[in-house]
């Protein structure tokens, strides 16, 4: 359940920070509220998660499933040009991620 709610987290995450590009400065309503709602919900995931995983690998997953969620996000919704050094990074990330899942000791 712990890799669950680290998911959840991400999820909320990557739903927090495309609401906010979509609240254009928080100056629309609805986006604002899934923003802080998603906000909240993504801080209290992440936090029972950590209640059985390492702060470390945890906190590093959290950020790049934001990352690469978001990331994609940008290119479809927002038609967000990425660069091949960027498309690099991104992948070297999801192999962070998944060397961090590996190599954890939980």
């Amino acid at each position: 359940m712990r890799r669950i709610y680290l998911l959840i987290a991400g999820a909320f995450k990557i739903i927090w920070a495309v609401a906010m590009k979509m609240s254009n400065g928080f100056t629309v309503l609805i986006p604002l509220i899934i923003t802080g709602v998603g906000y909240i919900a993504s801080a209290v995931f992440l936090a029972i998660a950590l209640k059985q995983l390492p702060l470390g690998s945890a906190y590093a997953m959290w950020t790049g499933m934001g990352i690469v969620g978001t990331t994609l996000l940008g290119v479809f919704l927002f038609h967000e040009k990425l660069s091949v050094p960027q498309v690099i990074c991104a992948i070297l990330i999801v192999d962070g991620i998944a060397g961090l899942k590996i190599l954890a000791k939980d």
